[in-house]
């Protein structure tokens, strides 16, 4: 964005035009489009809201803007005449901030927004980092004191107060999907994360926990007391769990794992034993698995289990006897569309995919991702030698290690396509 200024106010943006790049006008500014983020971090500029004639108000991703100051804003041209709708997690500056009253955090003094100040970071993208408040005035037609503050200087304009209660932040994130209550967790002050972490039940914060960056789960299993942390072990996916145990150091992991119950340890060790990148190192030991002279009446009654995911409900894995991992000898599996088609009395026997060639415990994550690919699957049966059923890995766990590590921190900016898709265009 050439010769962008370093801040921008963004009351002194409203109404000026916006120009295409031969310098032609489009229309005019009306608003700033910002998306509230939790805690101490800046809000970010998704757009602004531009008005084109006649009179029809529409989205212009920032990533159509090639330059902006107080003068003019310079656009791609290739700009979506569909009328703009504000979404959810949407917020207008000069529609909703400006005259809201908010508090100095150092201080608690009540204050009102004037303006709101924009920046272009290194990234490219563009963020609110600074504010223009007025302090309430005392005495007869007397304005009060205006100051310009950072973003992380007041409360109450983040989704996510920095001065809100842990009560009251519990009930604010407690219908958050476990991803998103790990993005907020992520933002959060170590403190903060640690007393919203201490205050959630365990299997919420098992879910939460498979979703965090390695330095968070650590920091926050490090805060929980032994039996506590156990009874989360016990709670996450067998998979997920060795993850977190193995990032810890192995005589914390093995007090844990002392106070987590038998059977459950002793698949917690057999999976630490296998290379996190291979399918041994990947695998749940505890996929849906059925005699071969189950019905599919009784296999459809297993995967209609709800905690199940959707990749491991896909199939039922048949084996002999013992039908707990390893197992008997494995025969094959019966795919969740073949049951929806069959009789509930045909025993899944029948119906058996045995062209399927399930993988080898110790197959590394290259081979893993190509069988996936090749054959299109959502889960993949795991071997020993001697064919006994050891677990499945589902696509997910397989996403999860191709990703780099930090992967929850990037923040890329969208490219001009999914820029305009997010105001539905």
């Amino acid at each position: 964005m050439t010769g962008a200024p370093t801040r921008v106010f963004v009351a002194h943006l409203a109404g000026i035009a916006v120009f295409d790049p031969r310098g032609d006008q489009v229309g005019k500014v009306r608003d700033v489009v910002v998306t509230l983020r939790h805690g101490a971090n800046s809000p970010r500029v998704l757009g602004l809201v531009v008005e084109v004639q006649p009179r029809r108000r529409i989205f212009c991703p920032m990533t159509r803007v090639t330059n902006i100051d107080s003068g003019a804003v310079v656009t791609t041209g290739l700009l979506n005449m569909r009328r703009f709708e504000q979404r959810s997690g949407e917020t207008l500056v000069l529609g909703e901030l400006l005259d809201k009253r908010v508090n100095i955090l150092e201080t608690g003094e009540t204050v009102s927004v004037q303006d709101v100040a924009i920046s272009q970071e290194r990234t490219r993208d563009w963020v609110v980092n600074r504010i223009f408040v007025r302090k309430q005035g005392s005495g007869f037609r007397r304005r009060g004191e205006t100051l310009l503050v950072d973003w992380t200087a007041v409360s109450g304009l983040s989704l996510i107060d920095p001065a809100q209660g842990v009560q009251s932040l519990l009930a604010t994130v407690e219908k958050l999907r476990p991803a998103d209550l790990a993005n907020v967790l992520h933002e959060l002050t170590p403190k903060r994360r640690i007393e919203l972490a201490a205050a959630l039940d365990d299997q919420k914060l098992a879910d939460v926990l498979e979703e965090l960056p390695e330095d968070d789960r650590i920091e926050i299993m490090a805060s929980l007391g032994g039996e506590r942390a156990a009874d989360i072990l016990e709670e996450m996916d067998p998979d997920d769990a060795v993850d977190l145990l193995s990032e810890l150091p192995p005589e914390t992991a093995e007090a844990l794992l002392s106070l987590v119950e038998p059977d459950e340890a002793e698949d917690l060790r057999r999976l630490l034993t296998y290379d996190d990148y291979t399918a041994g190192g990947m695998m749940t030991p505890h996929p849906v698995i059925l005699p071969p002279d189950s019905t599919v009446a009784e296999a459809l009654a297993r995967i209609r289990d709800g905690d199940l995911s959707p990749s491991l409900a896909a199939q039922v894995y048949v084996v002999r006897a013992p039908f707990e991992t390893p197992t008997g000898k494995y025969l094959g599996v019966a795919h969740f569309q073949r049951l929806l088609r069959e009789p509930p009395s045909t025993l899944v026997s029948a119906i058996l995919d045995d062209d399927l060639e399930p993988i080898g415990v110790d197959a590394p994550l290259s081979q893993v991702t190509r069988y996936f690919a090749t054959y299109n699957l959502v889960a993949l049966p795991v071997v020993d030698e001697d064919d006994h059923l050891l677990g499945a890995v589902t696509v997910d766990d397989v996403i999860d290690h191709m990703l780099p590590e930090n992967w929850r921190d990037y923040d890329d900016e969208p490219d001009d396509e999914a820029a305009e898709l997010t105001n539905g265009t």
